[in-house]
């Protein structure tokens, strides 16, 4: 998910009992539910049930809550993520400033990409669910990914040489 994405989810959105999330009024004003992996549901499940207990009477309706109850601000979420990585001294690469929460999305779908190129998936089957998984208007979209990472690239095009044979 993108954080806004999170941050705008309300708790009418989060069906932890089916296991699924749905995105409203995401990028380019799509709609789309995530189906969400048990060891996630556990995790919201136990979320929802501090916050709960901690916020019995929210002044927002958002699934993710302020300690004052209200819905998240972007800002405050970054700041956040990067107090809490501080403690494990990541350095940051040059010119990056540092990890950004965003890295979690673009780590979730490089690690598929390569798992599917390493397992000799139909990438042509696959990458239509990754991209609306993502939010991409369309595959193309998806594919910026094995341009960020020269590893994928490089399965990318392994797989292009076996299909239609070394070059001579």
């Amino acid at each position: 998910m993108r954080v806004g994405e999170a941050i705008h989810l309300d708790r009418t959105d989060v069906d932890l009992d089916a296991g699924v999330l749905d995105i409203n009024d995401a990028k380019f004003r799509k709609h789309r539910r995530l189906p969400l992996h048990q060891s996630t549901v556990v995790a919201l499940s136990q979320y929802a049930e501090v916050r709960n207990e901690l916020c019995v009477k929210p002044k927002a309706p958002s699934f993710f809550v302020s300690l004052a109850g209200t819905r998240l601000l972007d800002i405050t979420v970054h700041q956040v993520f990067r107090q809490l990585l501080q403690p494990l001294c990541l350095a940051a690469q040059p010119g990056t400033g540092g990890p950004r929460i965003h890295a979690l999305r673009h780590t979730f779908a490089v690690t598929t990409l390569r798992e599917w190129y390493r397992s000799g998936a139909d990438m042509d089957g696959k990458l239509p669910v990754l991209s609306a998984y993502l939010g991409h208007a369309d595959p193309a979209s998806t594919y910026w990914y094995l341009q960020a990472c020269p590893e994928l690239l490089a399965l990318a095009a392994q797989r292009l040489e076996r299909q239609v044979g070394e070059p001579q």
